[in-house]
């Protein structure tokens, strides 16, 4: 009540209440809940399920639906390995939209619901269209053109590698990402944690600016001077350069990267992949 009071005073475009979570509901609870809605008399009244609950979420979201009523659902946690068949279930309980979905735990994370990306998350195609759009978040299509150019050329250097690195970061955990791509959701267990990327930038930052553009060979003896560098061991070296050369020898073997321009559209992703979008 206080909160409504102030939010009026002071003019608020928008007042959110985030109740107690329950996966089960005793009468003072649902009790608390209508009266609650008494008070603050909500124009949205979202029920929030955790995609990894499974049809104890659907059961919650019936009773919600029939004692306070609900205008849409929020469906969280689908980060996770979860693939989020309840969605269905709470839709047809609900008989109301589900209108946001959770990714994860930054502000980014929140988005509206993307009806074709659960499907495909459902079916384990994975959610190649939440991908694209990360991706044209965060990198420049100048940049990836010159970044193109320089894997048709055999340029592309640990500098350039550590720049990929960093915005790959931003996108999202690297577990989360090979959810979003089919057939590689499997592979959610690896990651490549902050921790790692700084040990990554580290042993770049260590190599001389010839070494970063591989115009000197990283010999034993200095890999041995950039693992002390860094501050880590030689075979942390080691493995940063055989990713690196795996990386780039990838990426140079990939038969439609000449063909691409940019980040491909949703259009070009379907050709890629093979499939027939529903």
């Amino acid at each position: 009540k206080q909160a409504k009071e102030l939010a009026l005073k002071e003019g608020y475009d928008v007042l959110i209440v985030d109740t107690a979570g329950r996966l089960h509901l005793d009468e003072a609870l649902m009790d608390e809940l209508i009266e609650m809605k008494k008070i603050l008399d909500p124009k949205e009244l979202l029920f929030v399920a955790n995609a990894a609950t499974g049809q104890d979420a659907v059961k919650v979201a019936s009773l919600f639906t029939q004692k306070v009523g609900v205008t849409g659902t929020i469906l969280t946690m689908l980060d996770g390995t979860a693939r989020a068949g309840a969605a269905i279930s709470i839709r047809e309980v609900t008989q109301k939209p589900l209108k946001f979905e959770g990714i994860g735990e930054k502000v980014d994370d929140f988005q509206l619901f993307n009806p074709r990306s659960m499907a495909d998350r459902i079916l384990g195609m994975g959610d190649v269209i939440n991908l694209v759009k990360k991706a044209q978040e965060h990198f420049d299509e100048k940049e990836n053109r010159a970044l193109e150019e320089k894997m048709r050329r055999a340029t592309f250097t640990y500098d350039d590698y550590l720049k990929q690195m960093g915005k790959i970061k931003k996108m999202g955990s690297f577990s989360s990402l090979l959810k979003m791509i089919p057939g590689l959701g499997g592979l959610g267990d690896l990651d490549f944690s902050d921790q790692e990327f700084r040990k990554t930038e580290a042993i770049i930052l260590s190599m001389t600016l010839r070494e970063r553009q591989e115009k000197d060979e990283l010999t034993f003896s200095r890999r041995k001077r950039i693992a002390g560098g860094s501050g880590v061991i030689v075979d942390d070296v080691n493995r940063l350069v055989k990713g690196f050369k795996r990386i780039k020898q990838m990426m140079k073997d990939m038969p439609d990267l000449k063909k691409m321009k940019g980040l491909p559209n949703i259009q070009e992703l379907q050709n890629q992949l093979g499939k027939k979008w529903r």
